[in-house]
């Protein structure tokens, strides 16, 4: 199983729209990458290290496959509908991460 993490960094000028990704982009990814995707989860940014720091990251997804190919292939033709609907909820690009996932 992999997990694909989307990392949207936080700033003094990042706008983040959490009610349109949560409701509007995440469920448009969930419906086009289709039985392929085994999950997500969001994270939404409260702080930081020390009490009082800010969130590095205002939201993160983590989307859940099978494996890199599967990923690879639900994904890769839609990627350019997920890109243009970031103006849509935020000016920051997301960084992306694929990551092997292990549980204890």
């Amino acid at each position: 199983m992999i997990k694909v993490s989307v990392l949207y960094p936080n700033g003094d000028d990042v706008k983040f729209d959490a009610d349109y990704y949560q409701n509007r982009h995440l469920p448009m990814v969930s419906k086009l990458v289709g039985s392929a995707l085994k999950g997500i989860e969001l994270d939404l940014g409260l702080g930081g290290r020390v009490p009082g720091d800010a969130a590095p990251y205002v939201a993160i997804a983590h989307l859940k496959f099978d494996d890199v190919a599967s990923f690879q292939a639900a994904f890769g033709p839609h990627a350019k509908t997920f890109a243009a609907d970031v103006k849509n909820y935020s000016n920051v690009q997301g960084i992306i991460q694929i990551s092997e996932l292990k549980t204890y």
